[in-house]
């Protein structure tokens, strides 16, 4: 008798069980860096050394830190400068993102496809919650936005690797459809981003970001509300794995908590169009 295939959802769920802190997600270098900023006394020296434990990490970080985003007048030539001139903080934003970049790739031409939209959304958001932090009054948390835009669909990132894998190693006989794909999306990413997050030991503050789509949410964690207003900016101009153009941003709660007017909207969606970074 044959045995019936075990649903893909089930092959994935036993690939997340027990600790998710061996996915290949995250660049152990970065996590390091993002825990070291959660301590009430670092140094930036601690910083500097931490990247350049890594010398394809840190020529990268060079790389994009001289990119026309952040360049100054003059080039950053070592790992201590940019510190200096872009704050630990802004640094530790690189280094993840630099750490990131060469993870979303996939041997399989559909999750590809959907890594690629997932990278691009990420870097928007990312770029958008900044924006907004400047935009409305919280400088204090932009460099942090950006961060937290950059981690909020971690989970689909460990979805799709898992994913990867068992397609690499034929556990599956499974079309990867955008349907079958959204439907494991939506049901396990916000919980696999969560708990990978904590796994590594990340700031709370970072972690619960990754429940940004639930309705009844903290209006008073200025953070998430950034990142929820950058997330949904990011679908209604088409930067999202599902673009949905008949959001109404006017109405959303997040707008009207940060008291944004149309014209600031429409100014948030230009800059979510236009991000891009040149490598």
């Amino acid at each position: 008798m044959k045995i019936a295939e075990k649903p893909l959802l089930n092959i994935i769920k036993d690939h997340l069980k027990g600790t998710l802190e061996g996915l290949p997600v995250f660049n152990p270098v970065a996590i390091k860096i993002v825990q070291l900023l959660s301590r009430p006394n670092f140094s930036s020296s601690e910083a500097s050394e931490l990247v350049c434990s890594d010398q394809s990490l840190a020529s990268q970080v060079l790389k994009m830190a001289n990119s026309p985003y952040y360049s100054g007048l003059s080039s950053i030539t070592t790992i201590n400068d940019a510190i200096v001139r872009l704050g630990v903080q802004e640094v530790a934003n690189i280094v993840m993102m630099a750490s990131q970049f060469g993870k979303f790739h996939s041997g399989n031409e559909h999750l590809n496809s959907f890594m690629q939209k997932l990278w691009e959304h990420s870097l928007a958001c990312a770029t958008g919650a900044k924006w907004l932090a400047i935009k409305t009054g919280f400088n204090n948390l932009a460099s942090e936005s950006f961060m937290a835009g950059l981690l909020h669909d971690i989970g689909h990132l460990a979805l799709i690797m898992v994913m990867d894998n068992v397609y690499l190693n034929s556990e599956t006989k499974s079309v990867f459809t955008n349907k079958l794909l959204n439907d494991i999306f939506l049901t396990l990413h916000e919980e696999v981003g969560f708990q990978l997050m904590k796994s590594w030991s990340l700031p709370d503050k970072y972690c619960t970001i990754a429940y940004h789509h639930q309705s009844d949410f903290d209006v008073n964690n200025m953070l998430l509300v950034l990142v929820r207003l950058a997330d949904q900016t990011c679908k209604k101009v088409g930067k999202a794995i599902n673009p949905d153009t008949s959001i109404s941003l006017v109405m959303a709660p997040e707008a009207q908590l940060l008291s944004m007017k149309e014209i600031t909207l429409a100014e948030l969606e230009i800059v979510i169009e236009d991000s891009h970074y040149d490598y």
